[in-house]
């Protein structure tokens, strides 16, 4: 496995994030939120997680060349619009991120397509083009997350059927 250095985290995360070993994982505490503000905003816990797995890949520091940061890669205004002071604190990231999937899922009437489509893209691009954008890299994002929300929803079943 590759190591990434310290120092390089630090940089890339331009003074927002705290220092942390890039072994380090935040993931129960991001399993919890997710769950929590997912409940809260009447979000599936399945889309939120398969949001975060596409955006970040579970990296609670993860930062996109586009500035898109934290487990659910919020752009900057964005991030300033849903109350997210650290993009980095995986409770700010993920209580911003689900609120605005819960602002997107009202803003387009309950279609998750659409939801996934415009977090993706933004939402004034895939209000004017509804389900007919085309650009590839849009299809391909709600492709992958339908795919990982609909394994995330199998397992689900089985472990309620174990219960």
């Amino acid at each position: 496995m590759k190591r990434t250095p310290i120092i390089l985290l630090i940089v890339v995360c331009s003074g927002v994030c705290r220092a942390r070993s890039p072994d380090t994982s935040d993931g129960a505490e991001a399993e919890y939120y997710s769950a929590a503000y997912a409940e809260h905003y009447r979000i599936p816990v399945s889309l939120v997680r398969s949001i975060i797995q596409q955006e970040s890949g579970w990296r609670s520091c993860a930062m996109s060349p586009k500035g898109a940061a934290g487990l659910m890669q919020l752009m900057p205004e964005t991030a300033r619009r849903f109350g997210v002071a650290n993009p980095c604190d995986v409770k700010q990231n993920i209580a911003g991120g689900v609120r605005y999937l819960a602002w997107l899922k009202e803003h387009f009437h309950g279609d998750y397509r659409l939801v996934a489509a415009a977090y993706y893209a933004g939402e004034k691009g895939i209000q004017k083009q509804g389900l007919n954008y085309r650009n590839p890299d849009v299809v391909s994002y709600v492709r992958q997350v339908r795919a990982t929300y609909e394994q995330q929803q199998r397992m689900s079943a089985k472990r309620g059927n174990v219960r």
